[in-house]
């Protein structure tokens, strides 16, 4: 249970963290600068090249799909346009590094023109190829080649989106940390691995807490729910680290059902209020009016 109580609670207990300055992410794209920090919101619109992507309408059936969509998604205010060519849904089908190029990169391509594009991906090769193709961002779900892809990323003056977790990628189940407090869990984790980029040369780097993936420990819908409902609204307390955070909106059909497509919107107003600088949204034009809303009202 969330109350207002223990909103009040967490403000007085870490509100300190809320001091700790954050250093912007700045990458010039095609339509200008874009800044990833303590300003407004950035939205970061997706399009998956997969077809057993669970979100049905975010899935491109070829390369020259997902460039008609992922330009849709940044004349309706995405400033990011993430591209990925495997699910990372449990059931999902793997796809190997030459099928993931033949398709990412004509993707990359065709969109870079238009939009600052993020590729998501575990595999090095896949990274050379969409760097040298014109993306900007890695958005690194794995770990079994990460100072790999992390020396790439320097290489290219690449930002890196460097996701939670211990196993090689994300399509291999894990466990989210049993503790209640997932925050002091996530502080540890992120601290070696940043230090560590930043020895290797990555000057640019979001993190991303991993509310969006599969863990083999939140099997309950609700629960799930739950736990990411927690870490949204205290994504505040990862400040201390100095970089930006990037949070993966649920759409929770156990609690959603027909109107799922409504869940980020609800989501993003408790990632917004916990601090989040980067969201990583399916349904692009509803999130910016949800974000506009929130601005106008000076609900913060």
């Amino acid at each position: 249970m969330i109350t207002l109580a223990d909103l009040a609670s967490l403000q007085h207990e870490y509100g300190d963290a809320w001091r700790s300055p954050v250093t912007p992410v700045v990458l010039d794209g095609p339509q200008g600068p874009v800044t990833i920090g303590d300003g407004p919101v950035t939205l970061m619109g997706c399009v998956n090249l997969s077809r057993d992507s669970t979100y049905r309408e975010s899935v491109a059936t070829s390369p020259a799909d997902a460039v008609r969509m992922g330009r849709v998604q940044a004349a309706q205010g995405a400033a990011i346009i993430d591209l990925g060519a495997e699910s990372s849904n449990a059931k999902a089908a793997r796809v190997g590094p030459d099928a993931q190029i033949a398709t990412l990169v004509p993707a990359v391509e065709g969109l870079a023109e238009h939009a600052l594009v993020s590729v998501e991906t575990y595999e090095p090769r896949v990274v050379t190829a969409c760097l040298q193709a014109g993306a900007r961002i890695l958005n690194m779900t794995g770990r079994e080649h990460e100072e790999e892809m992390l020396t790439l990323a320097a290489e290219h003056d690449a930002a890196v989106v460097m996701c939670f977790g211990e196993v090689a990628n994300v399509r291999e189940a894990s466990d989210v940390p049993p503790q209640a407090d997932p925050i002091p869990v996530l502080l540890e984790h992120f601290a070696v691995r940043l230090e560590r980029a930043r020895a290797l040369g990555v000057d640019k780097v979001i993190i991303d807490p991993g509310m969006g993936f599969h863990y083999g420990n939140l099997l309950d819908p609700v629960g799930r729910a739950r736990h990411q409902t927690r870490v949204l609204s205290q994504t505040f307390r990862l400040r201390p680290l100095g970089v930006p955070v990037c949070n993966v909106l649920p759409h929770t059909y156990d609690l959603f059902g027909d109107e799922f497509r409504k869940a980020e919107g609800f989501y993003a107003v408790l990632a917004s209020l916990g601090g989040a600088q980067l969201l990583r949204v399916h349904e692009v034009p509803h999130l910016r009016v949800v974000l506009a809303a929130l601005s106008a009202l000076e609900v913060r």
